[in-house]
């Protein structure tokens, strides 16, 4: 399956395309939501599992993006299990990186994480990106390309076309609904975010 994974040419139409890549945002949000929720139970002493992200969902925007870059950026070296490698450790640090900065700047001084106060932190730069986030995301890469990617392709061969449209788009949607409503919407109307009202029914969040 994997040698003709990576052999093949794919060529698939735009509702197809859109219906895999619905599915790979959903999956890649939800797969560092996993990392972060176990990352920082052992982060805190294994005492307390935190509820991550910003949303209502188990779902962390910046790992689908950065899945989204490394697939733009590596898919076609997916004979090349180390350029992807190379590839996705540079691009994802580099994301992470600006914008970590980005919103320390525009939001006078808010860090969504920050490294300084964390385990492992070494290769630590400014505390918005750090060697041992990079390689996580690097090995996550081929985890993207070589098991998720093909899973995918599978699952939208598999399925009917309407139905796997369906169950794509809609599962992406009801994630991005969240996302919409967490960063927009709350400071549009002054509407409460997920982040406090599970704060306000006793639930760690971080």
């Amino acid at each position: 399956m994997i040698k003709e994974y990576i052999n093949k040419d794919y060529k698939f139409d735009k509702s197809t395309l859109l219906g895999i890549t619905c599915l790979i945002i959903s999956i890649s949000g939800i797969f560092g939501f996993v990392y972060e929720f176990i990352f920082y139970y052992f982060n805190g002493g294994m005492k307390t599992f935190y509820y991550q992200g910003g949303n209502f969902l188990p779902w962390v925007n910046i790992y689908a993006i950065g899945a989204l870059l490394i697939i733009f950026l590596t898919f076609k070296y997916r004979k090349k299990p180390l350029i992807v490698f190379l590839i996705s450790v540079l691009s994802t640090g580099l994301l992470e990186l600006l914008s970590g900065y980005l919103i320390y700047i525009i939001g006078n001084g808010t860090r969504y994480w920050n490294y300084n106060t964390e385990i492992l932190n070494f290769g630590n730069i400014g505390g918005f990106v750090c060697l041992r986030s990079v390689l996580f995301f690097g090995i996550s890469g081929l985890i993207l390309i070589y098991l998720i990617i093909p899973l995918c392709f599978k699952i939208s061969s598999k399925l009917n076309k309407k139905r796997f449209l369906i169950i794509s788009i809609t599962i992406c949607s009801i994630f991005l609904i969240d996302e919409f409503y967490n960063l927009i919407l709350t400071k549009l109307f002054d509407l409460p975010r997920a982040i406090d009202i599970y704060k306000s029914i006793g639930i760690p969040y971080m």
